[in-house]
């Protein structure tokens, strides 16, 4: 049994939602979300992102990502103060995740490790 929610993407691209997932979709405000839960494998909703596209992905400082697809979903996941929440990872190495309590933090493949990496938006 796993306790992720994995979102295989294109070229090469992983990203692991460990934390419980908001799923929103159209504006954050038009519609409530669904709250997934990968602890308990309660992620059937996710069902509707299959084979969407990601239209941008974000990382705040705050520990938080969220995914922006083109069927106009969304997924947001905290940080969490215990573990870390999630993770992405890419081609060449390439690892980003929020460390427990909401650090952020970036591998590459020479296995350098920087927290707060420059692909990070303020929150």
């Amino acid at each position: 049994m796993d306790f992720r929610l994995v979102l295989v993407l294109d070229s090469d691209w992983e990203v692991a939602l460990e934390a419980p997932v908001s799923l929103s979709h159209g504006t954050v405000h038009a519609e409530p979300s669904v709250l997934l839960k990968p602890e308990s494998q309660d992620v059937a909703a996710a069902l509707v992102l299959f084979r969407a596209n990601v239209l941008s992905a974000v990382a705040f400082e705050s520990g938080t990502l969220r995914l922006v697809f083109d069927t106009g979903h969304q997924l947001t996941c905290s940080s969490d103060p215990s573990f870390e929440a999630w993770q992405v990872t890419g081609p060449a190495g390439w690892r980003f995740a929020s460390l427990p309590g909401g650090e952020l933090a970036v591998w590459t493949d020479s296995g350098a490790s920087e927290s707060e990496p420059a692909v990070v938006a303020r929150r």
